[in-house]
């Protein structure tokens, strides 16, 4: 079993190369893949870069 890394915001609009804002925007209208726990969006990282391919999960 591998555990998938787990991204704050800030490290998923880094490994986006997008602003934090726009993240959040994405992220807050569902158009990019995270959950929020708690307060804060957590992302997984194979999921974006899945994402970013346009594979669907």
């Amino acid at each position: 079993m591998t555990v998938d890394k787990v991204l704050t915001l800030k490290e998923a609009a880094a490994f986006l190369k997008i602003p934090q804002q726009t993240m959040y925007k994405l992220a807050q209208e569902g158009k990019v893949p995270g959950k929020k726990v708690g307060k804060q969006w957590r992302f997984h990282a194979d999921v974006l870069e899945k994402w970013l391919k346009g594979e669907k999960e």
